[in-house]
């Protein structure tokens, strides 16, 4: 359901070189498996050792031609102040993708990284999203000109609804704080074996039809 509901958002296909770079007990794997897999596309499993270097990460990148990299902020920090200090090796990568996820992006660390490279070559993406809600929920396409912006997470994926309530559930008027709940397509049943946390976190849906149910993030 995850990749049915971006598949309008992004062209991913069968020649398409994914990195597996993060822990496969970190939700972010999930996208980096089988969004390789179900396009037919190739996975590249970084080296612990690598993953920890910059530079010889950015050397796998051009190396292996990837064209998908899904990484955190925090990463890609790291890997940016590499590129600069490496034009030869930054000229000979082939990424079309890069997706963030995992914690918040300063836009504002991005301005660098739009000075050395084309618009678009690769798209930068946004993506918020949390484990009980299967991995990503939102899809925001970024460029230069949004730099300046804060907290930008995007809107929901298809099949997603996002909601910003307030402690009554009820909706809250633009500029008014509250809390994001989450409901639609890949919310979680709740917490194995821990049912009073389910079900403060997993509440009934206001919006949705019998049964289905928001997760408060």
């Amino acid at each position: 359901a995850l990749f049915a509901a971006a598949r309008d958002l992004f062209d991913f296909g069968q020649d398409d070189v994914w990195t597996l770079f993060h822990s496969y007990a970190f939700d972010f794997s999930v996208w980096e498996l089988w969004g390789a897999l179900l396009h037919g596309g190739t996975l590249v499993v970084v080296p612990v050792d690598t993953a920890r270097s910059a530079p010889d990460f950015l050397r796998l990148l051009a190396d292996q031609r990837v064209t998908v990299l899904n990484l955190t902020p925090s990463v890609f920090y790291e890997l940016a102040r590499a590129d600069a200090e490496d034009q030869v090796t930054s000229g000979q990568l082939a990424l079309r993708h890069v997706v963030f996820g995992g914690e918040a992006l300063d836009l504002a660390r991005l301005e660098e990284w739009y000075e050395r490279h084309d618009p678009g070559k690769p798209e930068l993406v946004n993506m918020y999203g949390i484990t009980e809600t299967t991995v990503h929920v939102t899809h925001a396409a970024l460029d230069r000109d949004r730099t300046a912006a804060t907290g930008l997470v995007g809107r929901p994926l298809p099949g997603v609804r996002c909601y910003v309530l307030d402690e009554g559930l009820n909706l809250v008027p633009p500029g008014v704080v509250g809390e994001l709940y989450v409901g639609g397509m890949g919310v979680g049943w709740g917490y194995w074996g821990r049912g009073g946390l389910t079900a403060d976190r997993f509440v009934p849906d206001p919006f949705g039809g019998a049964g289905e149910r928001l997760y408060r993030t």
